[in-house]
């Protein structure tokens, strides 16, 4: 029998105060399988409410950059709390499930690291599931963290 060797694992967090499970999941995962932890975090399109078009561009690239300047002070929290400065920190925008779909082909991961968070019916109805996006779209094996809280 041939088994697979894996050599990256694409950890996918997000602002969630479940995201530190995730990760720790993730990279546990990575290190029991002798495999390179990837921390990415998408950041994804959000409408803005403007009244002039000038002033609606001005307002974006200054959110925008506010953004991922604190989102990446986040990933690097993030690996100080794992204890590894060997993990890579991806930061990307875009739609969530398609750009983890294609930064997963692009550093070529072995596996994908998600955590599912609990929402009601009607919320998933509405906004979809990443989860079930990636899942739906991917031949790479998938690693589902339950993030439910429980009561």
């Amino acid at each position: 029998m041939k088994t697979t060797k894996f050599k990256k694992v694409l950890i996918a967090v997000d602002y969630d105060e479940t995201s530190q499970l995730v990760a720790e999941t993730g990279f546990s995962l990575a290190k029991a399988l002798d495999a390179q932890p990837v921390i990415l975090h998408v950041i994804s399109e959000q409408p803005l409410y403007y009244s002039s078009y000038t002033y609606m561009r001005e307002l974006r690239v200054d959110f925008f950059e506010d953004l991922k300047k604190s989102t990446q002070e986040f990933l690097d929290k993030t690996k100080k709390h794992l204890g590894d400065e060997t993990v890579q920190t991806l930061l990307k925008d875009g739609e969530i499930a398609e750009t983890i779909l294609s930064t997963a082909n692009e550093i070529k991961a072995d596996l994908i690291v998600m955590g599912s968070h609990s929402r009601k019916w009607l919320e998933n109805i509405i906004m979809g599931s990443q989860v079930e996006d990636v899942f739906k779209n991917t031949s790479i094996p998938l690693f589902i963290v339950p993030t439910k809280k429980h009561e």
